[in-house]
């Protein structure tokens, strides 16, 4: 199987010259003394650490690209000529009931206080990094009006150049958590929820204080890692003064800023950016218990967990302090995913991949459950973007997976229609757009449906919240093709007998039947009768 090949990558700008390389360490077949580039080697030869990390940083996203043996691509979805199960009760079953459009994608999680969604998907955490602040308002906005909870990621109380700390240098003013909230709130209409990340400067700061005091916020979520995969949330900063800045509030910024070595390098423009890191966490369940404990008496109806491509160990004790702390929802983001500034070789290289990880989580949720413990409700990320594998991941973890957690694939909607907005007034559209129209009304397929509902306030909604509007109706209309082709008319009624494994090593990782195995013994039944 080929996998990723190392030592160049366009997430970092780099390219072998030679068209053969050696597969284990990526270096050109024939390496010559001279060569004038492009490779993660000769690149780090001069820009040093800079090369760990994609970029330009604040202008893209990146997502790891190593293929894994076993995939959700090695899962096939079972169609059924018989039955519709999930109809609401009193329907009687038939072709002019169990029709397509009828589905019903909604879900739901939460322990005692459900948070309804319309669709089975979420936002990934978009925190401090400047992909999500420039782009907040398309992607708040559009959550809310397509009905999905948006998590507001770690650090964005730590970064905000209007912050103002108390006498006791814990949160008292920050402008742009402000801004974060109230701007979901503006279009809220009761399905979803904007819940906010805590790690360890958030804590310090008293992030979670802050947003229960000030805003009533219902939902906080803590992390065990996983901003920038396992090593702590990062961005990077072009100014001195700003790095200075961090440095002062608390946060590990490297080069450090204060040193007059790096401060002259920075005058020469040898450094041209600053790292801002965040700390490990160290997770204890005393530790653990007392600080859920801590943030309900805080004012939090619902406390969730994010967690990441961990051990199996970890993954356990994830699930099991989760159903004693009484958690209402567990994430666990699996490799590789995509991330705002993850170091490259680390997305792709570190951590146990999206689909053994659930794997593993669905059996440790049958052993709890086993026991008489109750599991929380749980949701997966990691590298998901399409209706038919948010649906395989709800098969394979039901009844335990409710949702299933989306970093880029429901970010790319928002950018899209925020850059269709600016080449309309421009003059700049793409003929990959301009063939459908040159207005929104004719560009978006959702347009007059939103000027029609919000009327007075559609000025209101730019045009990255229609992109995420739209994107979220497509998946919806997809989903639910795939649910009527499996006789699921409700998520509720989705199990793991909807699905089939096309390889022997994924059943054997999975649970799942081998696909000449799957049913076999009905059809047998069916051929002796």
């Amino acid at each position: 199987m080929n996998l990723r090949t190392p030592n160049a990558n366009e997430a970092v700008g780099t390219s072998n010259r030679s068209r053969d390389v050696a597969p284990v360490s990526g270096i050109c077949t024939r390496c010559v003394d001279g060569c004038k580039g492009n490779c993660e080697i000769w690149l780090s030869s001069f820009r040093g650490r800079e090369v760990l990390y994609p970029g330009p940083f604040g202008e893209i996203t990146a997502g790891a690209d190593k293929n894994y043996p076993v995939d959700y691509s090695h899962l096939n979805i079972h169609g059924y000529a018989q039955g519709a199960r999930g109809l609401p009760e009193g329907v009687e079953i038939g072709p002019d009931t169990a029709v397509f459009e009828d589905v019903s994608t909604e879900t739901s999680y939460g322990w005692d206080l459900k948070v309804p969604m319309r669709v089975p998907i979420f936002t990934g955490a978009l925190g401090s990094t400047e992909i999500a602040r420039v782009n907040w308002e398309h992607f708040a906005i559009g959550a809310a009006i397509a009905g999905i909870t948006l998590v507001c990621g770690e650090n964005v109380c730590g970064v905000d150049p209007a912050l103002k700390l108390g006498s006791d240098g814990k949160v008292a003013s920050s402008p742009e958590m402000d801004r974060r909230i109230e701007t979901y709130r503006r279009f809220h209409e009761g399905y979803g929820e904007l819940l906010v990340q805590l790690n360890v400067e958030d804590t310090r700061l008293g992030t979670a204080e802050y947003v229960s005091h000030k805003h009533e916020l219902n939902t906080i979520e803590l992390k065990w890692g996983q901003g920038a995969k396992c090593i702590g949330g990062e961005i990077k900063v072009g100014s001195l003064s700003r790095a200075t800045e961090l440095k002062n509030r608390g946060y590990i910024v490297l080069p450090d800023p204060t040193r007059p070595d790096i401060q002259k390098s920075f005058e020469d423009g040898a450094i041209k950016e600053f790292e801002r890191h965040s700390r490990l966490g160290f997770i204890d369940k005393e530790a653990f218990l007392a600080e859920c404990d801590r943030l309900r008496d805080i004012g939090f109806k619902r406390i969730t967990l994010k967690t990441g491509a961990y051990s199996a160990k970890e993954l356990a004790m994830a699930l099991r302090w989760s159903s004693e702390a009484r958690i209402d929802l567990l994430t666990m983001d699996g490799a590789p995913g995509g991330t705002g500034m993850s170091p490259w070789p680390m997305m792709n290289e570190w951590g146990v991949p999206t689909f053994y990880l659930q794997s593993m989580a669905y059996e440790f949720a049958e052993i709890l459950t086993k026991k008489g413990l109750r599991v929380p409700d749980l949701a997966i990320a990691g590298g998901f973007a399409d209706e038919a594998n948010v649906f395989k991941a709800l098969a394979m973890g039901a009844p335990y997976v409710k949702a299933v957690c989306m970093g880029r694939g429901l970010m790319i909607p928002g950018m899209v229609g925020k850059n269709i907005a600016k080449w309309i007034e421009n003059g700049e559209l793409p003929k990959t757009v301009s063939k459908y129209g040159t207005t929104p009304a004719e560009i978006f397929v959702t347009y007059e449906e939103l000027m029609e509902k919000y009327q007075g306030r559609f000025n209101e909604i730019p045009l990255g919240a229609i992109g995420i509007y739209t994107y979220a109706q497509r998946f919806r209309t997809g989903l639910q093709q795939i649910m009527a082709g499996s006789r699921n008319f409700s998520l509720s009624s989705v199990s793991r007998k909807d699905l089939m494994a096309l390889t022997e090593e994924a059943a054997k990782i999975s649970g799942i039947p081998y696909v000449m195995d799957a049913y076999r013994s009905e059809a047998l039944e069916i051929l002796d009768g």
